[in-house]
Formats: structure tokens, sequence, C-alpha cells
């Protein structure tokens, strides 16, 4: 038995019962292959099989954790953000608008706009975000399920930057309602007021809306403070 384990873990789990059966005649030992399978299943030892990625990914997915379970507090900056995004039609041409918010005092501390939904929208407002706050440690990233927060990319990113990312539960917008309000005021106090001649209005409107949400508008969550103020208050006490 404990050869079969041996050779099993020598060459990185990928053989199975009929390789490591050649192995030990070659060696001298001959075992059948139903004896050799036998002990594979009783240490429980099963061979990278050609469906392994697809299991792989069956397993990653079961094992993606919602961490926050709604509670959306935070003790200190940059332990906790949420991301987002959300879609406008402007003059003909769709544009999507992501946002990564600070739950600590609700600051948007990253954001992008693009044309295009794709994985990049995400991970470049993301490491835009992560070098602006000086690469913060010990940070919860939290999204949707969403095939971009939920790429092969996004993850690797998680990865290297040390993030434990949070996911909602499908189905569940509520599992994120901070971002959803934000996109809600934002549609209210300025999306649906405006009238966007060009991509670059939008854009224009995007950006001081941002600086107007961060800087001068109160948050009942914050006690009717902004979250710049939240932020600043924080950092004189420490």
């Amino acid at each position: 038995m404990l050869q079969v384990q041996q050779i099993f873990d020598d060459n990185a789990q990928r053989f199975g019962a009929e390789k490591i059966r050649a192995v030990l005649a070659n060696s001298g030992i001959h075992v059948s292959t139903k004896r050799i399978s036998g002990i594979m299943q009783e240490l429980g030892l099963r061979s990278v099989r050609t469906d392994a990625k697809k299991e792989y990914k069956k397993r990653q997915k079961s094992e993606k954790k919602n961490l926050l379970k709604q509670d959306f507090s935070a003790d200190r900056p940059n332990q906790v953000w949420v991301g987002d995004f959300t879609y406008f039609r402007v003059k003909g041409i769709w544009m999507y608008f992501c946002i990564i918010i600070d739950l600590f005092s609700r600051k948007i501390v990253g954001w992008r706009v693009s044309r295009n939904a794709s994985t990049n929208l995400v991970t470049t407002a993301f490491r835009n975000a992560y070098s602006e706050r000086n690469n913060p440690k010990n940070l919860t990233f939290h999204s949707d399920r969403g095939k971009q927060y939920d790429s092969n990319t996004f993850g690797l990113l998680m990865q290297n930057c040390d993030v434990r990312h949070s996911f909602s539960f499908s189905g569940r917008p509520h599992d994120n309602a901070v971002a959803e309000a934000f996109f809600a005021s934002f549609k209210k106090e300025e999306a649906y007021r405006r009238e966007y001649t060009s991509e670059e209005s939008f854009r224009k409107s995007v950006a001081q809306y941002i600086e107007f949400y961060n800087e001068a508008r109160p948050h009942q969550t914050l006690k009717y403070k902004t979250p710049q103020e939240v932020e600043d208050a924080y950092y004189a006490a420490g």
C-alpha cells in the first residue's frame, strides 16, 4: 500500500491503477490492476481525469462564499469594499459604469466607464482603486456572481493582491445593497435629469457626480456626514 501511495505522489497524482501496475512491474513487483485499484480506493486516491478541469470549476463554484451576509459595516477604511456595474444607453451606444465602494465611509474609491462589459472593466476599476488606496492589506472585496467577477482573470487578480473575494448569493440583489443603492441615487439624482449628447458628456457627468457624492452629499447611514468627512475624521483620530 505504501508503494502505491509513493508512486501516486511521485507522479503528481496523475497515474491510475494501470500505470502504477506498470511501474511496480518494472521494479519486479507484480500485482494485478484490480488489486491496485482496490488499494487506491481504500486510500482514497483518485488520478487526474479528463474531466478534472470541469470538476475543479464545479468545486470552485460551490466554494464561493458570501462572507458579508448583508452585514455592510466596517471598522476602518480598506477593510471591506463592494463592487458592481450598471449600464446606460447614450446616443445609441451602451455605456457600462463600474464602481467600488469602501463600506466604512461609503466612499467611491474606484470607478470606470467603458463601452464594453468585459472583464477588463472590473479588473481595471479594481486595480486603479487598489493602487490609489496604497495596496491595502487584509481587504475583503464583495461582488455578485456575474461572469466578469467570476472569471479566472479576476480571480487571479484577487489572489495576487491577497484579497478575500466574497460573492452574493445567486438572484439576491440585496446581498450587494450598498452598490445597488449608489446606482439608484446616481440614476435619480444625476443620470435621469440629464440629456447626454455624447459619450464624453456621460463620462463628465459620472466624474462630477462621484465628486459630489464623496465630498458634498451627506449620508443618513453616516449620521449625515459625507464619505470624505468620515475618512478625514478617522485618520485625524489615528
